[in-house]
C-alpha cells in the first residue's frame, strides 16, 4: 500500500478501539491450539527468531504471551566495559542526536518537543541540550524493555494519548507522533545524571506494562506520576517493562554527560546490550 494512501486510511480507522480489540485477541480465552496456530502463522509472516525464546510455542498458551516471551539465557549480552551506554531494546534506530532548542528530531523536517513528550516542563528542562536515541520495535522483535545503565528507577509517569502507527509512513508524516501517542516514562537515577526510558505505544499496541511495579497502560486510566520515597536500584541491562507487540523507545540523556557511537545511523538495526554509545 503507498504511504499516503495507508495514511489516509489511518486517519479514518478508530485506532484506539482497533488497539483494544487487538489485545483482547492476543489474551482471548480460546483453546491454545488456535492460539498455536496463530503465533505459528505470525512466526512466519514477520521471520521471528524461535530459536532465542525461553520456550517453545506450545510454552504459550495465549498470542499475547508469546508476545512478550523472554528470550533464552544468554541469547544476549550486555556489554561490559565500564564507559559503555547498552542498547535497551531489540530493533532499528529510527533517529539519535541533541536535544536542539528543546526539540528532538522525528524525521527530515518533523520534531517533538521534549516537554511535550514528558508532560513536565521541569523534566524537559533538565534534558535541555542533552542526547536523545529513537529505537523502532518491529513486530518480529523481542518486545522487552531494559535500562542502557545502571542505576536507580526514581519514578514514573503515565501519559495516556492516541494510537498512530510508529511505522516510516507515520513518522516521516504525522507532526509531533511521539509526543501524542500514549507513554510511558520511567525515570533513573544514574552516575550520568537524569536518565529518561519513554516508552511509546502505537497502533494495535494494545499495553505497555512496568517490570518495577503494578503498571498496565490503555486500561482507562487518568494520566499520572509518582516518585519512589526508596529509588529502585536496577543494574545496567535490567528489565523495565514490556510492549504488547512492537513500538518505540526514546532515551533521553542529561547535556554533556555521553557520546553516541558513530554507528548510530537511522535504520542500523540494535540488539538488547549492544553498545551504542560512552560516557564521558
Amino acid at each position: 500500500m503507498e504511504p499516503q494512501t495507508f495514511m489516509r486510511l489511518m486517519r479514518l480507522v478508530p485506532k484506539s478501539a482497533l488497539s483494544n480489540v487487538v489485545g483482547m485477541a492476543t489474551r482471548f480465552p480460546a483453546p491454545a491450539s488456535m492460539h498455536h496456530a496463530a503465533i505459528r502463522a505470525f512466526a512466519r509472516r514477520y521471520r521471528v527468531n524461535l530459536d532465542e525464546s525461553e520456550g517453545q510455542i506450545e510454552d504459550y498458551p495465549t498470542l499475547g504471551q508469546f508476545f512478550t516471551r523472554r528470550l533464552k539465557a544468554g541469547a544476549r549480552t550486555i556489554d561490559p566495559a565500564p564507559d559503555a551506554i547498552v542498547s535497551p531494546v531489540d530493533g532499528a534506530v529510527s533517529q539519535v542526536g541533541s536535544v536542539f532548542v528543546g526539540e528532538c528530531l522525528q524525521a527530515k523536517g518533523i520534531s517533538f518537543p521534549v516537554q511535550q513528550l514528558l508532560g513536565d516542563p521541569s523534566e524537559a528542562k533538565t534534558f535541555e541540550d542533552g542526547a536523545f536515541a529513537t529505537i523502532y520495535l518491529a513486530p518480529k522483535d523481542y518486545h522487552r524493555i531494559h535500562t542502557p545503565v545502571a542505576g536507580e528507577i526514581t519514578g514514573y509517569t503515565y501519559l495516556p494519548g492516541l494510537f498512530w502507527p510508529v511505522n516510516p509512513a507515520s513518522v516521516n508524516t504525522t507532526e509531533a507522533l511521539f509526543a501524542i501517542n500514549e507513554r510511558l516514562v520511567t525515570y533513573l537515577k544514574t552516575e550520568l545524571g537524569r536518565v529518561a526510558v519513554v516508552a511509546v505505544g502505537a497502533t494495535c499496541v494494545s499495553r505497555i506494562h512496568a517490570s518495577y511495579d503494578a503498571i498496565v497502560t490503555h486500561t482507562g486510566q487518568p494520566a499520572r506520576s509518582h516518585q519512589y520515597e526508596r529509588p529502585i536500584p536496577i543494574e545496567r541491562g535490567g528489565e523495565l517493562g514490556m510492549f504488547e507487540m512492537g513500538s518505540t523507545v526514546i532515551l533521553l540523556f542529561e547535556k554533556g554527560k555521553i557520546a553516541w557511537d558513530p554507528k548510530l545511523v537511522p535504520d542500523v538495526p540494535l540488539r538488547l546490550g549492544e553498545r551504542i554509545g560512552k560516557r564521558l
